[in-house]
């Protein structure tokens, strides 16, 4: 029954997502509000109605309906509790519901948003999110129903892939899917904004909080997912440019850029066009990645590996996408002059081009390396993989040149700088930056990529430290605040600034936690009972295996003693996953970390009592998932709401709507 009422409310979603477009567009048109306030409803309706589909669904997991085709195909009666939840976006049906849910609860929020301001563009902002939103019901209503049944109902489900049994799955890819789905609200604005004629730079403060939003999640999602390869797949590393990492990296690099190039149109009203492309681009992106996962053109760990017929669909919708957006461009392109021009080469605004620069050639990079096995495929019949040196032999050195910009943007000057503003401003960090490299270099660091990485981490750091400095000294000579407090309301009343500023020194820590792989060592023994294997100043000695049954799964467990410097400091227990109807067994890692490295450790194989194990040192690997803390903090603290810039909205809109 609840099934039925999930279909039900997808397929009339499906229909009010159309009437909302077609009632929106007539009402402006004809300028007749009430047809423009039907169509405002039907976004609500279509969220409340796509919530009852996706509550309906959650109902049958937890329920165990294995009537319903997809959930016997992703669950089963002993999955943990929290796993069955998960299964809902485990295939591409559910994530596809997910993905539908997720918009038209962005979307109402966006009409609730704007229920007093931006009256002239809401009717096309409604049109392209229900467009967008039809087009995904579409697929759920026609082709991937994840409410179809079957007519023999099996006993039990076949269990979720046990490779998606790790905590991180649990929230990698709702967080992804915030920031995809997020980047369609400032997409719409953009279009709404071409549409109008209303090219000023309302809409991009408009959706401002949006688009961090979606960078953001976006970036927190590719994070989790690095740690999750990292813990799960059991081969010691993070990042491996597969595919799909590589889909979901390119809509935030080209998202980094559009965020810090709207800053030069808000401040100094030049790069228009420009950042119209870029948040096109970046929802096309968004709709790629989505595609790469489901149109059955690669093999991933990450796919669905669905029929091509998605992959078209998907494919033809961004082709859409991209042919009206251009076709819209090009006829506004004389609206959408530059009032200013670049004054000089030494100045913020042609730092932040220089930045959008190597982003966009960052993700051209990474697009063309993951499309060109498909293109290869296509011409000549042979998939010619693109493997990590290809990628890391091209994107090293633009990511060491935007590490680099990260630490010059904060301190040059708007317009044009000058000789006694960048003595005063670079000179502490630069030689902070100099002395640093010259102490790593004495040390021991040789390699000259990871020298120049920890350099201008050390000199994007000083920059950093420097701009909390001097803020916080201005701050307490000018209202006489202590030292703790002026820094906390130097950053509480200047939080995209300094929050900005935050979220750059997690993005150096994690520069600084890859940049330690460089020094990655592995050792591969196979041990008896009682033997031990050395790697660097650790020893590890073999202790015997365990085997015991858990709720869904068969353990084999190692336990292993560490020692270092012939001092005991732990127990690690790699260990060997055996799940009902697998084939093979999942590897879950050992890990010990510290600041300076993590000791990995995996059981790669066993024979009675006899056990092989690969022991992997990574350097400084901790930093990138302290990165990832510090970065969500800047983020949490940019998004958070300022009452008075709410009200100064409020008052505005009512302003503007005469009330």
């Amino acid at each position: 029954m609840m099934t039925d009422i999930g279909y039900f409310s997808v397929v009339v979603a499906l229909i009010v997502s159309l009437y909302a477009v077609v009632l929106s567009v007539i009402g402006k048109k004809t300028g007749r509000r009430d047809l423009i306030a039907s169509g405002q409803n039907g976004v609500l309706a279509v969220s409340g109605l796509l919530t009852i589909a996706a509550a309906s669904l959650l109902y049958a997991f937890l329920s165990h309906n294995f009537q319903v085709e997809y959930v016997a195909s992703y669950s089963s009666r002993n999955l943990p509790l929290l796993y069955t939840i998960s299964a809902f976006y485990a295939g591409n049906n559910g994530s596809l519901l997910l993905w539908a849910w997720f918009l038209s609860l962005f979307s109402s929020l966006v009409v609730i948003q704007n229920r007093r301001q931006n009256r002239e563009i809401m009717p096309y902002v409604i049109s392209v999110l229900m467009i967008t939103a039809f087009f995904f019901l579409s697929l759920l209503v026609f082709i991937s129903n994840p409410f179809q049944k079957s007519l023999l109902v099996p006993p039990d489900g076949q269990g979720l892939n046990p490779l998606l049994q790790n905590p991180g799955m649990l929230v990698h890819p709702p967080t992804l899917y915030l920031g995809y789905v997020g980047f369609t609200v400032p997409f719409a604005f953009a279009i709404a904004a071409l549409l109008t004629g209303q090219l000023g730079d309302t809409w991009i403060r408009s959706t401002r909080r949006w688009t961090l939003f979606s960078w953001f999640f976006l970036g927190i999602g590719n994070l989790l997912g690095s740690w999750w390869a990292y813990v799960e797949l059991g081969w010691g590393g993070f990042w491996m440019w597969d595919p799909v990492e590589s889909a979901s990296f390119m809509p935030w690099l080209v998202g980094t850029a559009y965020l810090h190039s709207v800053m030069i149109q808000e401040k100094r009203g030049m790069l228009k066009v420009w950042n119209m492309v870029l948040i096109i681009i970046t929802f096309a992106l968004s709709i790629f990645g989505t595609f790469l996962t489901r149109s059955g053109v690669l093999s991933s760990v990450h796919t669905f590996a669905e029929s091509p017929l998605l992959g078209y669909l998907f494919l033809g919708f961004i082709g859409v996408i991209l042919l009206f957006s251009c076709v819209l461009l090009l006829i506004r392109l004389p609206l959408l002059r530059s009032r200013n021009e670049l004054d000089s080469f030494l100045s913020r605004e042609s730092t932040f081009l220089f930045n959008n620069l190597l982003l966009v050639g960052a993700t051209f990079a990474v697009f063309w390396g993951t499309v060109f096995p498909i293109i290869s495929e296509a011409v000549r019949g042979v998939k010619v993989t693109v493997g990590p040196p290809f990628f890391n032999q091209v994107t090293i050195p633009i990511f060491l040149a935007l590490l680099l910009i990260t630490g010059i943007c904060p301190l040059i000057a708007w317009r044009r700088a000058s000789r006694r503003n960048l003595t005063k401003n670079f000179l502490y960090p630069f030689v902070t930056g100099l002395v640093g490299g010259g102490l790593l270099f004495v040390l021991g660091i040789r390699n000259t990529t990871a020298l120049i990485s920890f350099t201008l981490s050390i000199f994007v750091t000083a920059t950093i430290l420097l701009e909390f400095i001097r803020g916080t000294k201005a701050r307490r000579e000018m209202t006489g605040e202590g030292g703790i407090k002026a820094f906390l309301s130097l950053v509480w009343k200047n939080k995209r600034r300094y929050g900005g500023y935050i979220v750059h020194l997690g993005i150096i820590f994690i520069f600084v936690g890859v940049t330690g792989s460089v020094f990655k060592v592995e050792k591969v023994a196979t041990l008896v009972k009682g033997e031990s294997l050395t790697i660097k100043d650790y020893t590890l000695r073999y202790n015997g295996l365990s085997r015991y049954p858990t709720q869904n799964r068969y353990v084999i467990a190692a336990t292993l003693s560490v020692y270092k410097e012939g001092k005991k400091i732990g127990i690690l227990t790699p260990r060997k996953n055996f799940y009902e109807g697998q084939d093979q067994p999942t590897t879950e890692v050992a890990v010990r970390s510290t600041l300076k490295e993590d000791l990995f450790v995996i059981l790669a194989g066993y024979e009675g009592e006899k056990a092989t194990f690969k022991a992997i040192i990574n350097p400084l690997m901790v930093w990138m998932w302290i990165g990832g803390y510090v970065l969500s903090l800047g983020g949490v603290i940019i998004l958070w709401p300022d009452r008075k810039r709410i009200q100064k909205t409020e008052d505005r809109g009512q302003r503007k709507s005469g009330i």
